[in-house]
């Protein structure tokens, strides 16, 4: 027979520890599934990033207010660079304004979904105005809005400021 005394200090002791750990554990859990993206949950007024079944770009570029022509102009396959040099630095700066960071996918191989936009402020009847979607494992990793016009611009998803 194995019999175990400890006095009450040391249980006390012992419960004390149990219960921190607890309490940090559930903590983490807790930030993990409240702060994560990809959780099923959203904040007021925030877009979810990761994409919904077959419609799910479409659907994705209507939550920023954007009308698009239905079938993608262009879809291929990039490749994030490993380093960045400054242009991929200023894009990334465009992407970080959006909660996005391309860093995160440095060396990946992505997709790239192009369209055309149909509702851009003073471009609605020139095809000229594309969105560009980056996705990686069914989730959206970045992307912009830019005319593809000589003295074009680019933007994040949203038109505003």
């Amino acid at each position: 027979m194995f019999v175990v005394s400890l006095a009450s200090k040391a249980l006390k002791r012992i419960f004390a520890v149990a219960a921190c750990i607890c309490v940090a554990v559930v903590v983490v859990v807790l930030f993990k599934c409240c702060v994560s993206p990809a959780s099923g949950e959203e904040e007021a007024g925030a877009v979810s990033f990761t994409l919904q079944g077959s419609d799910g770009l479409l659907e994705f570029v209507s939550k920023f207010g954007w009308e698009v022509n239905p079938e993608p102009d262009e879809i291929r396959e990039v490749v994030i660079p490993s380093e960045f040099d400054d242009v991929y630095t200023n894009y990334n700066s465009i992407q970080l304004q959006q909660g996005c960071d391309l860093l995160n996918y440095a060396g990946e191989r992505v997709k790239k979904w192009t369209y055309t936009v149909t509702n851009y402020p003073g471009y609605e009847d020139n095809e000229c105005i594309k969105i560009n979607i980056l996705v990686y494992n069914g989730e959206v990793i970045g992307g912009d809005v830019c005319s593809v016009e000589l003295d074009g611009f680019m933007h994040g998803f949203s038109n505003e400021g």
